[in-house]
């Protein structure tokens, strides 16, 4: 019996304590794949929504990187890491009162850092810096030094807040832990957030907790716990079509215009201009036959999904 091949894209919540790397390589194990492709990770401390592509849909996953994010975080005033987060060692415990970070000031340090920001990613970063990882160099105790990139904060929102002690290295701090709501753009670090905002206030400050909820239209609410072996991943896959018409405006093509298109000729359609992406769908086998532009009713492959070919069940 033949069976089609593993395709579409797969919304995994990541679990604490594994790297994204660690979660794909279980996901080619459990869909029977050598390569899986990827959206962009998570580190291992957060956890949350990661997009894996499976077969030709990896081809789509140039078009969900940039697509913004949003997070749920715990930031923790009092306390520094080198690596801004709980997985780092603290660098500084210098501790924080209630009365020293009102919630006016913190509001103010929280506001500074909406908006169109220039930000200085953390050092123990995934940035290569000459060609070599930033946490790599900064783990060999190499000075790393970081350009600033630009980014936007669209919601940066305080929504809780607790005054504790804890214990770091043996000592007891005082610790003032914000709960906050993130929607950035893609490539904004929230570490790099939480280390301003303690900065600002005058303190030392780290993640104690992260959580990506959102990448565009997609929600971690309809992810799957790759863990589960209960569960069929390959059922929970999105079709490519499904995702494409979630992302981009659509035109359809009778099937002998989708064959041309993904034959390579020129097909011409009634949409308007349009640079691009548009999703191009087989209007009988509903169909992703390509991400096209539309230029005078003409389009333009930018990029095609042809049929994945069938292979023998358990090959």
């Amino acid at each position: 019996m033949l069976e089609s091949p593993p395709d579409g894209i797969l919304l995994v919540d990541k679990p604490q304590g594994i790297s994204s790397h660690r979660v794909v390589s279980i996901a080619r194990r459990r869909l029977g794949l050598k390569k899986i492709g990827h959206a962009g990770t998570l580190d291992p401390m957060a956890t949350g929504l990661l997009l894996l592509g499976a077969g030709p849909s990896t081809r789509l996953l140039t078009h969900l990187v940039g697509l913004g994010k949003t997070y749920t975080a715990t930031i923790r005033l009092g306390v520094s890491t080198d690596s801004d987060d709980a997985d780092g060692d603290p660098t500084a415990a210098t501790g924080v009162s209630g009365a020293d970070v009102s919630e006016a000031a913190v509001e103010r340090a929280v506001a500074a850092q909406r908006g169109t920001i220039d930000q200085v990613p953390s050092t123990v970063s995934a940035i290569k810096v000459d060609g070599r990882r930033a946490y790599d160099l900064a783990r060999k105790g190499e000075e790393v030094v970081l350009k600033s990139r630009t980014v936007t904060v669209s919601r940066f929102d305080v929504t809780g807040r607790q005054e504790h002690t804890v214990s770091v290295d043996g000592a007891e701090v005082q610790v003032v832990d914000l709960d906050v709501v993130v929607a950035c753009s893609s490539g904004t670090y929230v570490r790099a957030l939480a280390r301003d905002v303690g900065a600002a206030l005058g303190t030392g400050a780290h993640l104690t907790a992260l959580r990506r909820i959102d990448v565009g239209p997609f929600h971690v609410d309809d992810a799957v716990d790759i863990e589960d072996d209960s569960v069929d991943v390959r059922a929970a896959l999105l079709r490519p079509v499904d995702v494409a018409r979630t992302l981009f405006p659509t035109v359809a093509l009778d099937p002998v215009a989708a064959k041309d298109l993904a034959d390579g000729k020129r097909v011409r359609a009634e949409h308007p201009d349009h640079d691009g992406p548009v999703a191009a769908i087989a209007s009988g086998s509903d169909r992703l036959v390509g991400l096209v532009s539309v230029r005078r009713g003409q389009l333009r492959v930018i990029t095609n999904f042809p049929t994945a070919l069938s292979t023998p069940t358990g090959a």
